[in-house]
């Protein structure tokens, strides 16, 4: 998210976070080595992976090698209006080695850290109605109490027309598979962390589905897909493939539907009768689409959005299910081995899910 200090977009879908000065950023690029070492074979850090941004490494611009960068999975970028809030968790921001003055600077910040457990870092909300974001600061979070706290996250969730109450019940899955997480594991401890929440603020079904293809658009027309820019005029088999190492197979998969779409509605439009088969194939690892599609109509009698419709949604139920959001763990500059259950992680993160229950109940 480019609005987090340090934080650069790479077009490649990936965000560049600076490292931090020492201890900070070693420990966090550190951190992200051992949840991703490819022998690593720790069951916690393999499911732990799932919570976090992929991680690919880290980069330095050539013209200043001794900047570091940690090269992390864009978890907004799936996303047409994304909203996005962090959330600090835990009971305590500062970690066991802080200094009383490091203390008591912590403490100072947010007095109700103890009692709350978590803190409200940001947030940037789509208002469909404005077609604009609402931001809220630091301050913000600074500024809510244990009576308040309920409405200063709800503010989150709403659009401006209404209160999304798909996201919030999504919201609230997602954390409890990280709680079940922390409960499962002693082998490291969390502060000053974030969990950081994004969802699809534009309203129709259809924006959310059409956004990659959207930026497929603008980047290139798959060779040979057009020709001359005109109707297709050969009958074989269109065979887009798609194997991408981080499983973006849904970006892909956008380019060729969107371009099928436009012959389509070029060939309806010329009564060109001719067999369209769209083949998406897909690599073993990417799981978004588990089998290969096979659109084949003998007659373009125009009846193609239905086609369509039927492609985008042979996705896994539990992709649709989820209401398009995110939640992830990010920030890990005070991550320490440990040898017991991270209690104040969790307290924070049972508390956020009752307040996101209450908001979801009332």
């Amino acid at each position: 998210n480019a609005s987090l200090a340090g934080i650069l977009q790479h077009p490649d879908g990936t965000v560049l976070k600076q490292l931090q000065p020492p201890p900070r950023g070693p420990r966090e690029q550190e951190f992200y080595n051992k949840v991703y070492d490819s022998d690593c074979c720790d069951s916690i850090l393999l499911e732990l992976r799932e919570y976090l941004p992929k991680y690919f490494g880290v980069w330095s611009p050539p013209t200043a090698p001794n900047d570091t960068y940690l090269k992390l999975e864009d978890v907004t970028r799936k996303f047409n209006k994304p909203c996005i809030m962090d959330v600090k968790i835990g009971q305590k921001s500062y970690d066991p080695y802080a200094s009383a003055e490091k203390i008591q600077q912590q403490v100072s910040k947010y007095p109700l850290m103890e009692e709350i457990g978590f803190l409200v870092l940001g947030m940037r909300v789509y208002h469909v109605s404005s077609d604009s974001y609402e931001t809220q600061n630091q301050h913000y979070g600074r500024s809510l109490t244990k009576e308040t706290v309920k409405d200063g996250i709800s503010k989150f969730f709403h659009s401006g027309y209404c209160l999304r109450k798909d996201v919030v019940a999504a919201s609230i899955q997602k954390v409890e598979k990280i709680l079940e997480w922390f409960e499962g594991q002693t082998q490291l401890n969390f502060y000053a962390s974030s969990l950081l929440f994004v969802y699809e603020g534009s309203c129709q079904a259809t924006t959310v589905r059409l956004s990659d293809v959207t930026l497929a658009e603008k980047r290139r027309v798959p060779k040979g897909l057009l020709s001359g820019g005109d109707v297709l005029e050969y009958n074989n088999n269109i065979h887009v493939i798609n194997s991408t190492e981080n499983g973006k197979i849904e970006a892909s998969v956008g380019k060729g539907l969107s371009k099928f779409y436009a012959l389509h509605k070029k060939a309806c439009s010329k009564r060109h009768h001719s067999q369209l088969s769209l083949k998406v194939e897909n690599s073993e690892q990417d799981n978004v689409w588990k089998t290969s599609t096979c659109i084949t109509q003998e007659h373009l009698n125009g009846n193609v959005l239905p086609q369509l419709e039927k492609v985008f949604y042979r996705m896994p139920a539990e992709t649709k299910e989820s209401a398009n959001v995110e939640v992830r763990m990010i920030d890990f500059a005070h991550v320490f081995p440990s040898n017991t259950k991270d209690e104040g992680y969790i307290y924070g993160l049972k508390n956020l899910i009752t307040v996101l229950q209450n908001i979801l109940d009332n």
